[in-house]
């Protein structure tokens, strides 16, 4: 059976014809690989050199794509499979320059992309000699040379995605977790590449499990988050895409913060690739999950990012791509219906949550807090927490005030919340603002630091009037 299996068919074929849609740039591996191509190995000299023999010298001047035609070299390889494979596998053994190296493993991925089936050519050799396929080229994912390591590692996906099994479960968990510390690189010349990588591993949903189960997706969050190009934002995220197809992995996502950040970048969209796989994957965040809480509160944080304005613009635009339409519809009858159902608590929730707070109506609502303040001890005091963090790790103004303002909040209106508030630190939160260059902020954590103190007078009165009693 092939890797990817045959029940998800329909899912492989919207993954591929995304992908196509979503080409056309030429990477740093690719421009590199052009001009390895252009700087013909002169095979004759080694054969003279008697570096390699002249049944290899044989094999490798026939299958050249510089000196043979396609068809020529299907004929050549539909007899010669086993030969082929020993003669690129003892070559890249026994060679130690780099040029030709790179010229063999360009010779090697052009071979596969010319007819996907070679890569059981290879395996199959590899197994024949009681070898396993991958240690070659994972030997060559420790070179010094940037181009060798990446296009090892570009040959090494085709080989665990396009053959009939599968990379074993050792071995996934090794080069998966390779391409997770490979996105982890600052400034890497090769980060597209491993992206590309990746957007051919999860496909298949055994890759997607390893790439979860080991935080891959904090690796491509923190890359988002780090204002890349169009090019990269379509790539990591269609790599988020194929990761929500798994039910599972969509209904586990919450923590990583996806969707406040992909609201950012559709924003400021202006590649229609971009906007459609953001679209694409919101709507995988709606559908996919098992739990109708999970597709609530994704819609709900959706709602919270303006998704529904935004949807009313690109209801306007006129796109090519019907699946872009299509999915627009889907996701502003989807969050219309969300909204009607939604509760001043659950929008509360939901922002505090997603990290962005901004001076919605209920922060100011007394009713509100008579009747919610309670609720922030709940799942050991989530929502208190978060408030404190925030307090602690941000620095937008905006989002102080606010904070500071609901902490206060919290302490007027529930009776132990000084208590709560001193073991969970967030006394010393709020009034380490209280010098905050932001005079907003100044004033919120002023007022909050006021109710803190009121508060503890006011407990101090009704205890000296009972104890009087």
């Amino acid at each position: 059976m092939p890797a990817g299996g045959t029940s998800n068919l329909v899912e492989n074929d919207v993954i591929s014809k995304t992908a196509l849609m979503g080409g056309g740039v030429t990477s740093p591996l690719q421009l590199k690989a052009a001009e390895v191509r252009s700087n013909r190995v002169n095979w004759q000299s080694y054969k003279q050199g008697q570096m390699i023999s002249l049944e290899e010298y044989g094999v490798i001047t026939r299958l050249d794509f510089a000196s043979s035609d396609a068809e020529s070299r299907a004929l050549y390889l539909r007899n010669n499979s086993d030969l082929a494979a020993k003669t690129f596998y003892k070559l890249i053994q026994h060679i130690a320059k780099d040029q030709t190296i790179q010229y063999l493993l360009v010779m090697i991925d052009d071979l596969i992309i010319e007819d996907h089936s070679r890569v059981e050519m290879f395996k199959n050799y590899a197994m024949s000699v009681k070898e396993s396929p991958w240690t070659g080229y994972f030997t060559l994912l420790t070179r010094s040379d940037g181009f060798i390591v990446n296009q090892a590692s570009a040959i090494i996906t085709k080989m665990a995605c396009w053959g009939k099994d599968s990379m074993d479960e050792q071995n996934q968990h090794v080069y998966v977790t390779w391409l997770r510390d490979q996105l982890r690189i600052p400034n890497n010349d090769y980060t597209q590449s491993v992206c590309r990588c990746l957007q051919i591993l999860l496909r298949i949903d055994g890759y997607r499990k390893v790439f979860f189960e080991i935080d891959g997706v904090s690796a491509i969050v923190n890359v988002l988050s780090s204002r890349v190009g169009f090019q990269l934002q379509y790539q990591l995220t269609f790599c988020l895409w194929c990761l929500t197809f798994n039910e599972d992995i969509s209904s586990r996502l919450e923590k990583y913060n996806l969707i406040p950040i992909l609201a950012d970048i559709l924003s400021e969209a202006v590649k229609e690739k971009v906007l459609r796989i953001i679209l694409a994957t919101y709507r995988n965040l709606l559908e996919k999950p098992e739990e109708t809480q999970t597709k609530q509160q994704n819609a709900l944080s959706m709602v919270q990012c303006k998704l529904i304005k935004q949807l009313e613009i690109l209801t306007d635009k006129k796109f090519e791509d019907e699946d872009v339409v299509d999915d627009i519809k889907f996701l502003s009858e989807f969050l219309e219906t969300s909204v009607q159902d939604l509760s001043s608590f659950d929008e509360y929730v939901t922002e505090i949550k997603s990290g962005r707070l901004e001076w919605s109506p209920v922060h100011k609502e007394i009713r509100f807090w008579r009747e919610n303040a309670p609720r922030l001890n709940e799942k050991n005091y989530e929502l208190l927490r978060t408030l404190v963090h925030l307090l602690n790790s941000n620095h937008d103004p905006l989002i102080l005030s606010v904070a500071a303002h609901d902490i206060g909040e919290y302490v007027r209106h529930y009776p132990r919340g000084k208590h709560v508030l001193e073991q969970i630190g967030g006394k010393e939160a709020v009034m380490k603002h209280l010098a905050h260059e932001d005079p907003n902020v100044r004033y919120e954590a002023l007022l909050s630091v006021q109710k803190l103190m009121v508060h503890n007078w006011e407990y101090l009165g009704k205890a000296i009037q009972e104890t009087a009693a």
